[in-house]
């Protein structure tokens, strides 16, 4: 987004944070960018001088925006064909070189924790206004004072829509607490042998109850339902391997601020893979096939 604003005003200073939320709230990176774009548009038409707190302004707009576009959302994917997964924000590695704008060092703090595609994927189980309250609160840090001026409700229901959202995060999520280099060395393990066809190695990285789930938004192929077990989830793998053998590359990056995979076929993005582990082994793979949510990660290899 181009803007005229100096760098000491508000709206800039605060885009990270904004971004943060609105990216969070939908998932998506075109329409988080699109609340951003109202948001300024609008930002510039307000006499600043009668705000008390631009952040908390600004914070407001963004939120109640993105609770309206996610409403519009919500009912389109209801039609969606297969899995819905977040559109991954990507970062290559180990280089650092950033494969999307705005995956900076500026704004790294904002997009560092609870930003994973597995957290995301969670979140859509969640109402427009519960997963708001939940963000800011549970991610962001803001008193309950502050959601319910920013929501437009009162405390007390804010802090009922906190607990229910809470309860049904912690439900449906599988946390574990795995440093990122540990993280980074088992996956490592994981592309050698998936890139080696070793079936057997591949399994033995996997949970026995791991799953993987595709999103090909009808546009490519996946799976119509996850494929459970760590059989399976190597068969696939090894199937991969000894069809297209040295037509097959791997590389590791950065998702959605966890070491994942990029997969490519033929010199050609295939798929972004983002995966959750226990420490030890593979409890998840979140595959984003669909051409759509790959548009800006690097569609062939250097």
């Amino acid at each position: 987004m181009t803007t005229q604003s100096a760098p000491t005003d508000p709206f800039t200073t605060l885009r990270p944070r904004l971004f943060g939320i609105a990216y969070r709230m939908l998932g998506a990176r075109a329409d988080a960018e699109d609340v951003l774009q109202d948001a300024w548009l609008r930002w510039n038409r307000q006499d600043v001088t009668v705000l008390q707190s631009a952040e908390a302004w600004l914070v407001t707009v963004v939120t109640r925006l993105s609770i309206d576009r996610l409403r519009v959302l919500k009912a389109e994917r209801e039609a969606y064909v297969g899995w819905w997964l977040p559109e991954p924000l990507v970062q290559l590695h180990p280089d650092g070189h950033d494969a999307q704008h705005h995956n900076t060092p500026e704004s790294a703090a904002e997009l560092a924790g609870e930003l994973s595609v597995a957290f995301l994927y969670v979140l859509e189980r969640l109402g427009p206004e519960e997963r708001a309250a939940f963000l800011l609160r549970q991610v962001f840090d803001y008193d309950y004072s502050e959601i319910a001026a920013q929501l437009g409700k009162t405390e007390a229901s804010c802090r009922q829509m906190v607990h229910r959202a809470s309860e049904r995060v912690q439900q449906a999520r599988t946390r574990f607490e795995v440093p990122q280099t540990v993280h980074h060395q088992l996956l490592q393990r994981f592309m050698l042998a998936a890139k080696s066809g070793d079936r057997n190695a591949i399994e033995a990285l996997l949970s026995d109850d791991a799953q993987l789930i595709g999103d090909g938004g009808g546009k490519v192929a996946s799976f119509p339902k996850p494929l459970i077990g760590a059989f399976r989830i190597a068969m696939l793998y090894w199937a991969q391997y000894r069809r297209l053998g040295e037509q097959l590359v791997y590389r590791i990056a950065l998702i959605n601020g966890e070491p994942g995979l990029l997969y490519y076929t033929n010199g050609r993005l295939d798929s972004a893979q983002a995966f959750v582990t226990d420490g030890e082994r593979i409890v998840a793979i979140y595959a984003v096939r669909n051409p759509d949510k790959l548009a800006g990660i690097p569609a062939t290899l250097d």
